[in-house]
């Protein structure tokens, strides 16, 4: 993967960033007009899906190595899938869109940050733990 990848939902956090790749990528602000990021049944992470009338907002992270490409495709599994998209200011990304239903309203960022980041954090920790090859 060449070009960056859009992160709209858990993975924009630094924290969360830290525990799973061990270091920051660089990131800076992002819109996708065509998709929208919205909340997901049963859980705390959003997903990313095609609307004609949405903007999503997120950031694009770039510098990714292809081992850090790999953990992420391993950690958003195949309830996701990787997509090309163009960003609002025309730089070209990739993005994982959402495969399955999602609830009818979008994705409370300030919410997930208030109430679900610390606790979120610490399971991806567990999952990196868990998934460590070194």
């Amino acid at each position: 993967m060449t070009a960056g990848l859009f992160v709209y939902g858990t993975l924009r956090f630094p924290a969360v960033l830290e525990v799973l790749l061990g270091r920051v990528p660089d990131l800076s602000p992002a819109t996708a007009t065509g998709w929208r990021v919205r909340a997901l049944p049963g859980v705390v992470y959003p997903g990313l899906i095609a609307d004609p009338e949405g903007v999503a907002e997120g950031l694009l992270m770039t510098g990714l190595t292809p081992a850090e490409q790999s953990l992420l495709d391993d950690y958003e599994s195949d309830l996701y899938e990787l997509v090309p998209l163009s960003l609002d200011d025309g730089r070209a990304s990739w993005a994982y869109a959402w495969k399955n239903a999602t609830e009818p309203y979008d994705w409370d960022l300030a919410h997930f940050t208030d109430h679900d980041l610390a606790t979120y954090t610490e399971g991806c920790r567990l999952w990196r733990r868990a998934h460590d090859t070194t």
